[in-house]
């Protein structure tokens, strides 16, 4: 089995993902928070994403709307490093710029996933 390692820009947080076939389900993803990150994600199973450094510490978790999709990001440096999918609740989308070795740029074309049509469906109309 492939193991890629990956970081935060800081290093507080430290994670490896299992990578056997490569980089799997590249995208970006138009959701209200994600549009505003703009990373490119990789899909990993929940078993195949293990954090080494800064969980009790430095990992942060932000949560919104049906809290569902939980995304974890360095309390130090802000850097967002993976979050659990609300589409697929037993992946992980990890951010590629974390892993170590990958160039973000150099992927080429990367697939658009529609989470924004996730959030008109269940957001809560204003009271």
């Amino acid at each position: 089995m492939t193991t890629r390692n990956g970081s935060c820009h800081c290093g507080a947080v430290r994670f490896e993902i299992d990578a056997p076939d490569g980089l799997q389900n590249l995208r970006r993803c138009n959701c209200s928070l994600c549009k505003r990150k703009g990373a490119i994600m990789a899909a990993v199973p929940l078993s195949g994403l293990r954090v080494t450094k800064g969980e009790g510490d430095a990992l942060r978790l932000y949560s919104w709307n049906t809290h569902t999709a939980k995304h974890y990001f360095c309390g130090t440096c802000g850097i967002y490093t993976h979050h659990q999918r609300r589409s697929n609740p037993d992946e992980y989308g990890v951010n590629v710029g974390c892993i170590e070795g990958v160039d973000p740029q150099s992927l080429g074309e990367v697939g658009l996933g529609d989470g924004a049509s996730m959030d008109l469906v269940s957001e809560k109309p204003p009271q």
